[in-house]
């Protein structure tokens, strides 16, 4: 099923993914797609192997001890396990972490830094790629009057705008967001997630939350996991139904378990 905007070609595609760190295997074989132009949530209780999938998709995961994955991942076609330029694919894939991590330097380096070391270094091109940046994280009113300042400064809320507007600098294909909104406000959050529909039209999003209304306002469709296990995958009105295709769905996202 598609949604507006969206078009049922998959810019990733996952084929019995398997994850482990050391000998404790936390994601056991799974199958997706994403599609092109969609906003994927996935939900699902702690341990369930969300973040773990996120890592995968952009090779993070070989940052961690022990971390081992098993299985095919495309994006665009190309095997992310066998990509010669991993920091091209990292390029790819914009990652939002759930606590703000920002550089420190100045707003204005924060969002040009990568663009910088991928060779970008006319100013007048680095200012509109910045300001552009800005803007679709909705903080560019906010600071345009002080770019200068150091990043870290900002507020919390701030500073996780500031780190999708630096993921946003990189033109990814498909910006990640791994519960994005755990240490920001509700009006915050609610600010961003408006970002994240109008960012649909440009890129293809993936969105672990652990608040199950954010995936039912956003997500096109959702993939709840379990166990590092997809229990169930399909359009969010039917996850989000009182008869969606297996009982455990239906118990988690009404807040029986989790």
């Amino acid at each position: 099923m598609s949604g507006p905007g969206m078009d049922a070609t998959p810019v990733t595609r996952v084929r019995d993914l398997r994850v482990r760190y050391g000998t404790t295997e936390v994601i056991h074989g799974i199958t997706f797609d994403v599609h092109r132009g969609e906003i994927l949530g996935v939900i699902g209780p702690a341990q369930s192997g969300k973040t773990s999938l996120l890592r995968c998709l952009n090779r993070t995961l070989e940052f961690t001890p022990g971390g081992h994955s098993e299985g095919l991942i495309e994006v665009d076609g190309e095997d992310v396990r066998r990509t010669r330029d991993v920091y091209a694919l990292r390029r790819k894939i914009g990652m939002v972490a759930p606590l703000p991590v920002g550089l420190p330097l100045s707003i204005y380096d924060n969002v040009a830094f990568a663009p910088r070391a991928a060779g970008l270094t006319r100013r007048a091109a680095l200012d509109d790629l910045v300001e552009r940046c800005l803007t679709q994280a909705a903080l560019w009113d906010e600071v345009k009057g002080r770019l200068d300042s150091l990043g870290t400064k900002l507020s919390g809320g701030q500073q996780q705008r500031l780190t999708i507007a630096r993921a946003l600098s990189h033109q990814p294909t498909i910006l990640c967001l791994d519960e994005f909104s755990i240490a920001i406000d509700p009006v915050t959050t609610m600010r961003i997630e408006d970002v994240l529909k109008q960012l649909k039209a440009e890129m293809t999003i993936v969105l672990v939350t652990n608040l199950t209304q954010q995936a039912r306002r956003l997500a096109d469709r959702t993939m709840f996991m379990l166990e590092g296990s997809i229990v169930e995958l399909a359009p969010s009105e039917q996850v989000f139904s009182a008869t969606p295709a297996d009982q455990r769905t239906f118990d988690y996202v009404n807040g029986t378990f989790g």
